[in-house]
């Protein structure tokens, strides 16, 4: 049996908490609910709870806030919590996995002799298998999750046998199973192990698998889709039908898994930057290629104002760089020649070569070595919102997640040796409020240690590990050490940011460079007026702007909040009779800088409707009443009626709320 594949969705290393299936439950915030705090970066067993709730708030408001609307209710009760294992976890999940993967190929070999087995292996929610058969319907999974219950209600033994290598390929080359023949050659261990369902099918197998198919829950086990994948993820190889199941240990939890999925289908990101007009990608363009509409891009400023005051008060200088720059350039940073795959092919200009740029890193270097540098310049920090250009296939794009051309948050840091702690705390400190803006509480945090090969003295490497192990406990972050999982010129810090269905989304990386300063050959002058080389330290919070606008809206749920929606109010004329008092009430909004627009033309019950179609934090109602008064009616689309109240009083409340990044 082939290794497990890369997992579907990101799995958190402990169990994972969903909510129950009913569309009237929300995540609830964990500290509302009496649940121990715990520090940022530990890792913890329920990543959310439920909650179930009569208050005005919207089903689609962000986890926080649903949670508190329930709270101040007082009328939320918590419902059962169920846990969902994972393979880590659950020894007994992942051999229902394994096992329901052998159970599904033996059912489509039983409704299709034709077919040929290729890999089943378990992956992070369930299992696949791979056949080389005719293209599968929809119909065709319901006949073969019939034929799996049949087989798992049978009770069928599963036997493990070892043969030698011959009579492995003997009995293969019987079933006439071409792909099992390859699989084979592949195996260097002896004997060659293999697991029966009865006496009626076998697979070349390691394990591990239940005792009996009767130990699978056949109502927690579901086909979920098929795909085209191609033999060994070569496209020069047959095509074959992969088919996707999914499988849990009870039915609860297989109710709780499709609830989740069909949560992560409603925050879908494309879906939801199409309905709310935030984004698209234009095939006349080209795929992977991002177009930000309006309402996308006011965002995008909000994101790269707060990011460039927050560099600044953290005394980092901002930069701006070409996207072009000559191929030579990429030739001394070794990019050409470890990178080239991803990188666009170079432009004749003036029969010189130019390339269009997939990192930004040597550019930050030429700006620090245009002059002569001493140890006193120390610690030099570099900020830049830089656009790179990536070769990536047209079937790996997908949204806002794998792109083309992407904008990353980028910065370096030239210090000194004993400056790397303090630096590297500095970044931590950094993160944690950049990604507090938005809601981020929980990471995953993974240190990196020197690989086999790699570039640097034992002696530095040993001092930045150091240096990266020391800010993190000064921080009181817990994390996992990766031995030997650090990039080949330095050790490196990598956090994944949880989102409110608890999916981690690798964001901010700190990483040690001993490799470009050697290669730049950039150096300072120390103390005794002798020549040394700087450390450099690579780090980015948001990863790119366009996959981080992407996590925001499914975390979100499309629901931004008061201080980054796009629209924060809409003033809503109940006849066009108070048209022009709204009008001047918007002009005196906007020029407070909030966004606001005014709607009419439509009978109010449907402005209000639209409003919270596209998600609007706020709407001011206008009647002659409010006309006379000079005030306006505020209703928050998460907290209900809040009532009238003069403009000013209205302008002060907003200026609170959007300084305090809450709601009003």
């Amino acid at each position: 049996m082939a290794a497990p594949s890369a997992p579907l969705l990101r799995s958190h290393p402990h169990r994972r908490a969903l909510f129950p299936s009913s569309p009237r439950y929300r995540p609830a915030a964990a500290s509302l609910l009496g649940l121990p705090p715990r520090k940022l970066g530990s890792p913890r067993r329920l990543l959310h709870t439920a909650v179930r709730s009569s208050s005005t708030a919207s089903p689609s408001a962000p986890v926080e806030e649903a949670a508190a609307a329930a709270a101040s209710t007082g009328d939320a009760e918590v419902q059962e919590r169920v846990v969902l294992p994972t393979n880590e976890s659950s020894d007994l999940l992942l051999r229902i996995r394994h096992t329901c993967a052998h159970v599904m190929a033996m059912a489509v070999q039983k409704l299709f002799p034709n077919s040929k087995v290729t890999i089943g292996p378990w992956i992070d929610n369930g299992f696949y298998y791979d056949f080389d058969m005719e293209p599968l319907t929809d119909k065709d999974l319901k006949k073969i999750k019939k034929e799996m219950d049949r087989i798992i209600r049978r009770n069928l033994p599963l036997v493990r046998e070892e043969v030698s290598r011959e009579e492995a390929q003997k009995r293969i080359e019987a079933l006439n199973e071409p792909y099992k023949l390859e699989i084979l050659e592949s195996i260097k261990e002896e004997p060659i192990t293999i697991y029966h369902i009865g006496e009626e099918w076998w697979d070349l197998c390691a394990g591990p698998h239940v005792e009996s198919t009767g130990k699978i829950d056949r109502k927690a086990v579901e086909l979920e889709s098929v795909a085209g994948a191609y033999w060994r993820g070569d496209e020069k190889n047959q095509m074959l039908q992969r088919i996707y199941g999914t499988a849990w240990e009870n039915e609860d939890q297989l109710k709780a898994y499709i609830h989740f999925k069909e949560e992560a289908k409603r925050r879908d990101h494309r879906r939801l930057g199409q309905d709310l007009d935030l984004f698209s990608i234009q095939e006349d363009a080209g795929g992977g290629l991002v177009f930000w509409h309006p309402k996308g891009a006011i965002i995008r400023h909000i994101l790269e104002d707060s990011w460039k005051q927050i560099h600044l008060q953290y005394g980092y200088d901002l930069l701006y760089t070409p996207h072009v720059a000559k191929a030579d350039l990429w030739r001394i940073s070794g990019h050409i020649d470890f990178y080239k795959e991803n990188m666009y092919n170079q432009m004749d200009v003036e029969d010189e070569m130019y390339q269009l740029r997939p990192m930004n890193c040597p550019y930050h270097i030429l700006v620090y070595k245009r002059k002569l540098h001493s140890y006193r310049d120390f610690p030099i920090r570099v900020a830049e919102l830089g656009t790179v250009y990536r070769y990536e296939l047209s079937g790996s794009l997908h949204g806002l997640f794998r792109v083309r051309g992407f904008t990353q948050d980028d910065a370096h840091i030239f210090c000194l040796e004993d400056q790397i702690q303090d630096e590297i705390r500095g970044v931590l400190d950094l993160t944690e409020q950049i990604l507090g803006q938005f809601g981020f509480r929980y990471y995953e945090i993974n240190l990196s240690t020197r690989p086999e090969k790699s570039v640097g003295s034992d002696d530095i490497w040993e001092k930045a590990t150091v240096a990266l192990k020391n800010a993190l406990d000064d921080k009181g972050w817990e994390y996992k050490v990766d031995e030997g999982g650090g990039a080949f010129y330095g050790p490196k810090i990598d956090l994944k940011i949880e989102d409110a269905l608890g999916r981690k989304w690798q964001c901010s990386t700190v990483q040690v460079d001993f490799n470009l300063p050697a290669r730049f050959d950039i150096t300072y002058v120390d103390s005794n007026s002798e020549k040394k080389r700087p450390i450099m330290i690579h780090r980015a919070i948001l990863g790119s702007l366009e996959r981080f606008f992407g996590v925001l809206i499914e975390h979100y749920a499309g629901d931004f909040p008061l201080w980054l929606a796009p629209t924060q109010a809409r003033i809503l004329p109940v006849t066009d009779n108070e048209l022009q008092y709204c009008n001047e009430v918007a002009a005196e909004l906007k020029s407070r800088g909030f966004r606001v627009e005014v709607c009419h033309g439509e009978r109010l019950p449907k402005l209000i409707r639209n409003a919270e179609t596209q998600k609007v934090p706020l709407m001011a109602v206008v009647g002659p009443k409010e006309v006379q008064a000079r005030t306006l009616t505020i209703r928050s689309r998460h907290n209900g009626e809040i009532g009238a109240m003069h403009v000013d009083e209205f302008i002060t409340r907003l200026q609170l709320a959007v300084a305090n990044k809450s709601s009003l």
